[in-house]
Formats: C-alpha cells, sequence, structure tokens
C-alpha cells in the first residue's frame, strides 16, 4: 500500500538513503496508546478492517474476550487482554497489538526485495505487496511478530499506520473510532509530551511505577532499551517494569543478530570475495595467458 504522497526515506532492496521525491513533512508522526484508559471495546479492531476493506473473519474462544491469538494478514489490530495476578488479587490488562513503525525496521533491513517495504520520513514503514517476492525474511526481522503471510496470495501484511490517510492530511482510521481518547495521533514530539503528562498524572495518584514504551529512543531516557533506535507506536503503561504482562511486549526489542550480520557485514564480505575471485582469474590470465591444449593429446582424445 505504498503512498505516493509522502517522501522516501528508505527502500528495501537499497543501500542508503533514498533520493527525495513526495511530500516532506516536518515532523515524525506518532501515535500514542494509553493503555490505561482503554476498555477493550474493539472499536479500532473495526475501523481498521474496514478501511483496509477486508472481510469480517472468524473469531477464536479461547477463554477470553481477546478475538485471536494474534494479528493476522488481513487482521492488522487487535486488543490483547491479559489477566495478571497482584497484591490486590487480579488485574486485567489490555494493549492494542500493531505494527509500532521502529526508526530502524527489522523487517526493511531483513528485505531483498527491491521496493517492497518502504519507509517515509514522517517514520511510517509501509509495504507494497505488488514487489513482495514472499521470501518472509520481513518476519524474523521484526521483534514484535509482526508481518503476517498470506498462504494464497504469497504476499505478507501488515499495519501501515494508514499511510494513505496520513498522506492526506487525516489521522489513521484507528484513531477515529477510539471513545476513551486512548488513542492519540500527532507529532512524536507531542506524543512523547503527552505521555510524560499522563504518566506525572499517574505518579501523582499513586502509580508509581507507571511509564512510557517507547524502546531504543536515544531522546528518552526513561524509554525501554533496544537497538530499533524508536518507535512511532508508544505506550503509556501502568506498570513500566515488565511490558511483557501487557500481551507479551518484548522489555528490550531488537533486530536478530544474524539479520544484521547478514546485511552488514557478511554482505560486504561476500561482495569483497566475488571481487577477490574476479581479480584472481584476471591477474592469473595476465601472468599464465590462456591455456593451451596440446594438438597431439588432442588427436589421441
Amino acid at each position: 500500500m505504498s503512498n505516493g504522497n509522502l517522501e522516501i526515506k528508505a527502500i528495501s532492496g537499497h543501500n542508503g538513503k533514498s533520493a527525495g521525491n513526495g511530500v516532506s513533512r516536518d515532523y515524525d508522526v506518532c501515535k500514542l496508546i494509553d493503555t490505561t484508559t482503554c476498555i477493550g471495546c474493539k472499536a479500532c479492531e473495526v475501523a481498521c478492517v474496514e478501511w483496509n476493506g477486508y472481510e469480517f473473519r472468524e473469531t477464536t474462544f479461547d477463554n477470553t474476550y481477546q478475538t485471536m491469538p494474534e494479528t493476522a494478514w488481513n487482521f492488522w489490530n487487535l486488543i490483547k487482554f491479559n489477566e495478571v495476578e497482584t497484591d490486590g488479587g487480579l488485574q486485567w490488562l489490555m494493549r492494542k497489538d500493531q505494527c509500532m513503525h521502529c526508526e530502524e525496521p527489522g523487517c526493511l533491513i531483513a528485505c531483498p526485495a527491491d521496493g517492497a517495504i518502504v519507509q517515509y520520513t514522517n517514520g511510517i514503514v509501509d509495504f507494497n505487496q505488488a514487489n513482495c517476492i514472499g521470501c518472509q525474511y520481513c518476519v524474523t526481522g521484526c521483534p514484535f511478530n509482526i508481518p503476517k503471510f498470506n498462504e494464497a496470495t504469497k504476499k505478507v501484511y501488515k499495519c501501515t499506520l494508514c499511510s494513505d490517510r496520513v498522506g492526506a492530511g487525516l489521522e489513521p482510521a484507528c484513531i477515529k473510532s477510539c471513545p476513551t481518547g486512548c488513542l492519540h495521533f500527532g507529532s512524536k514530539e507531542d506524543m512523547k509530551f503527552e505521555a510524560m503528562k499522563r504518566i506525572d498524572q499517574l505518579h501523582a495518584n499513586g502509580h508509581a511505577n507507571a511509564g512510557i514504551y517507547n524502546p531504543g529512543d536515544p531522546d528518552e531516557k526513561r524509554s525501554s532499551p533496544g537497538s530499533i533506535g524508536g518507535t512511532h507506536v508508544i505506550y503509556v503503561l501502568g506498570d513500566a517494569r515488565d511490558p511483557a504482562k501487557y500481551g507479551g511486549l518484548p522489555a528490550s526489542p531488537s533486530v536478530p543478530l544474524f539479520v544484521k550480520l547478514w546485511k552488514g557485514p557478511l554482505k560486504w564480505l561476500g561482495g569483497i570475495g566475488m571481487v577477490a575471485g574476479v581479480l584472481g582469474v584476471f591477474m592469473h590470465y595476465v601472468r599464465f595467458g590462456p591455456k593451451e591444449v596440446d594438438k597431439a593429446e588432442e588427436v589421441k582424445r
């Protein structure tokens, strides 16, 4: 669903930055999800399916109100329900699960297909299924288990942060549908400010462990560690000490080491090896010349 209205920052299958094109935004966009005000109504799930033109799929009952175990190729936004024990009894934690739109996206780093994944200058990471080759390397590169493969089309899909709507100056469909103010959208600077303001309120009301989940952001000292450089979807957590309680959020998400090695040093070493091989053949030719076949031996054959 690549959007030509937005300026591209990086493209899969290309080294370095992409040449500027499209509309440049003066700020990075960001979605803020306040888990402390989520009521699990699933309005965002419905809005996502409707806007992206998918049919409502079957649900799975597993002793919870969660629609299905995880996101799917045609279901990009899922409210996760998790019941945890506390000193006072039980607590029901709910979290909106979707693509995090990483600043350093593992899916894009891992993808070898030319133009299958694009990252816009505003921070959105988008998939272009027309260029997808179905290798699923993006699945292995994502630390959040987000990209999903469609067996029928042999393509991979995920949340686009409504790049088509954002490119037209609108906010994502899920934001429009939220009835409790759990979801917010704007510049990343503004969303981090709103998140910290909400955290201060929670601290004042006795929730001492409330915090922000924005892993790896170099500008946010109170964020979770990680090697993805921050995300363009951030959370306010009632208890930030253990993000895994909120539907499996990793405490320190990072791009798998083998993906970094394969797309970094090993790729360069492979290129150097190919150049060295060609150079060796050339030097052998220069030094010894073409191989000459003895005519007597050729007649015997």
